[in-house]
């Protein structure tokens, strides 16, 4: 029997309190994945890194030069179904051994870290991404995951880590250079709920940036960011979910842009643009999505939107001037979502366990708190 069948209400409860505890706390507390859960989700990304097939991949042929495998068209991101996802599971890995460096999957983390990030691989896909016909490849949301990747890595006190930087270090700055020139021609923001939306992808990018000490990103995504977002005013959050999303549209934006607003100003802004969040501690306001089928690869993406939602609600919080009474809500509601969904990242079906182990690690560690904007 699958796992969303037979867990009634008392026993998804019993199965949240038994991975997180407690899970309804103040947005900025320290996170509390434990051990034995960090290994089943570093096991579904040492499940996916080295599995080819089978592989979705975005890849643009100039001749017959291009049809070769995955794995040797990008050695080191070919597995886990397609690029971003092995990128985003190689972060998985570098998240868990950090956090858990005596842990049971720490030892086979690193391994197949050190497996990927070599110069060599590193290299090749520098040459994949500057090939004819690229110019937008993973264009914004694998380019995100691999600045966090790179972020995750540089704040690693560790002589491997940083050895796994500097072979980075090309692909990463590709990345950046990319993501730089592109926002000045972008008119406009991309509002969807999957891999192109811009607001979540600058999160992560800003997040890099910090780490990075890159001040220019920082000052781009800052300016870019009111340009696209400062005059937005009542998000329709009751028109989300659509059927395949896996990042809200207006959770991301107001996640998005606690990082570049400082808290007064942002809650003034998160009054206009989402101006029905309750004071109280309740969490009706927003319903987690529903799953009908987790074998199906697009609408298993409600599980990821549940996920997703739970941390941006946690970083909206964050944001906010100390006292703001909407916190509690917007807490309350991001442990609804946390207990929809992380109860199914099992693995079960490879439709989600290729990705949902990242955005459940990315939740359970609070991985973009905090990260409010400079007071």
């Amino acid at each position: 029997m699958r796992l969303d069948r037979f867990l009634h209400a008392g026993a998804r409860a019993l199965a949240l309190a038994a991975l997180l505890s407690p899970i309804a706390r103040p947005a900025t507390a320290a996170p509390q994945l434990d051990p034995a859960t960090a290994e089943r989700f570093a096991a579904l990304a040492l499940a996916c890194v080295r599995k080819e097939y089978p592989n979705k991949i975005a890849h643009v042929l100039s001749g017959d030069a291009d049809v070769l495998p995955p794995r040797s068209l990008t050695p080191a991101f070919y597995g886990c179904y397609d690029w971003h996802s092995a990128v985003h599971a190689h972060w998985l890995l570098a998240r868990i051994a950090r956090q858990f460096p005596a842990g049971n999957a720490a030892a086979a983390a690193r391994a197949a870290l050190a497996a990927s990030l070599t110069p060599a691989k590193i290299g090749s896909e520098l040459n994949y991404l500057r090939g004819a016909g690229r110019v937008s490849f993973e264009r914004p949301y694998g380019l995100a995951w691999l600045l966090a990747l790179a972020a995750e890595l540089r704040a690693w006190d560790d002589p491997q880590a940083q050895a796994w930087v500097s072979a980075l270090a090309p692909l990463e700055a590709e990345a950046a250079a990319r993501v730089s020139g592109w926002l000045p021609k972008l008119a406009y923001p991309i509002r969807v709920g999957e891999h192109s939306q811009t607001a979540f992808a600058f999160g992560l990018i800003h997040d890099w940036a910090r780490v990075a000490g890159n001040k220019a990103m920082l000052g781009l995504l800052g300016s870019r960011g009111r340009y696209y977002y400062l005059a937005d005013r009542d998000c329709p959050i009751a028109y989300e979910p659509s059927g395949e999303d896996f990042l809200s549209p207006c959770l991301a934006e107001a996640d998005f842009m606690r990082r570049i607003l400082p808290p007064r100003e942002y809650a003034q802004w998160l009054t206009a643009f989402l101006p029905r969040i309750p004071k109280a501690a309740t969490a009706d306001w927003l319903a987690p999505g529903v799953v009908t089928d987790r074998s199906d690869p697009k609408l298993v993406h409600i599980d990821g939107l549940n996920l997703s939602r739970a941390w941006m609600l946690e970083g909206i919080a964050a944001g906010l001037p100390e006292g703001d009474r909407r916190a509690r809500a917007l807490t309350a509601a991001a442990a609804a979502h946390a207990a929809a969904a992380l109860p199914a990242v099992t693995g079960e079906h490879y439709e989600g366990g290729h990705w949902l182990g990242t955005f459940a690690t990315y939740y359970t560690t609070r991985a973009g708190l905090p990260r409010p904007a400079a007071r």
